[in-house]
């Protein structure tokens, strides 16, 4: 037992006295670091920090940004009032990384598009990052969508409202989406793949408006897709 006791001993000592020299010998780069560390760590506070006072301040702005859009007075809403409210425009671009400048490139394709400017709309719902939601980001990307038309790119705007009808996934605005896709189809003369998209608004939306029978009087009629699934065949 003593010589297991003194050859542990004789470990701990011989460890003890590796980990000396190693440190001695690299005592500078293991404080630089350290130091290194630290201050990463002190960095990623100091943004956090940064990018919650920038949040906060750009989550005001959009605020008072709101009253002029409910006004419709859009070139407000846009560019600002010259007092305290900065516009769209300069949260979207000027507060970049927070939630706030991603809705406000959102905010200003809508002021563009009621303007019928449907380039500037473009440009800034393509700035916006779709989020994990059902309902606001499908609006957006919709919106999108018709701007994509209004400017002839039909083909993005078929794909945009399949994707935003993808990322929507529901009763309510789906089966919507799918068939304003299968128009501009029908508008093309692709009649087989706008029935399939007709034919999936029944088949996987089946609770939905367009999907369910009808109560006209005292009669259920034909779902109203229907029409549109027999027009296309």
């Amino acid at each position: 037992m003593s010589n297991k006791k003194q050859a542990n001993s004789l470990d701990l000592d011989s460890a003890i006295s590796s980990q000396e020299a190693f440190i001695n010998k690299y005592k500078k780069p293991l404080t630089i670091g350290a130091i290194a560390i630290v201050a990463a760590i002190l960095l990623c506070i100091g943004i956090k920090y940064w990018l919650g006072q920038r949040e906060n301040k750009a989550q005001t702005q959009l605020a008072l940004g709101q009253t002029y859009f409910m006004q419709n007075d859009f070139d407000k809403a846009l560019k600002g009032d010259g007092k305290t409210f900065e516009g769209f425009l300069k949260i979207a671009d000027g507060y970049s990384y927070t939630d706030a400048a991603n809705i406000a490139h959102a905010y200003a394709g809508i002021c563009y598009a009621k303007q019928e400017k449907y380039q500037e709309a473009i440009n800034r719902f393509e700035s916006f990052k779709p989020q994990d939601d059902a309902t606001i980001s499908p609006a957006i990307m919709s919106t999108l969508a018709n701007c994509y038309a209004a400017t002839k790119q039909i083909d993005k705007a078929i794909e945009t409202f399949i994707d935003a009808a993808d990322k929507a996934d529901n009763d309510a605005f789906s089966p919507m989406l799918l068939m304003d896709a299968a128009r501009l189809l029908e508008t093309q003369g692709k009649k087989a793949e706008a029935n399939k998209l007709y034919t999936r608004v029944k088949e996987e939306y089946t609770t939905s408006m367009q999907a369910s029978p009808n109560l006209q009087g005292n009669t259920f009629v034909a779902p109203e897709i229907d029409k549109y699934i027999e027009r296309t065949k």
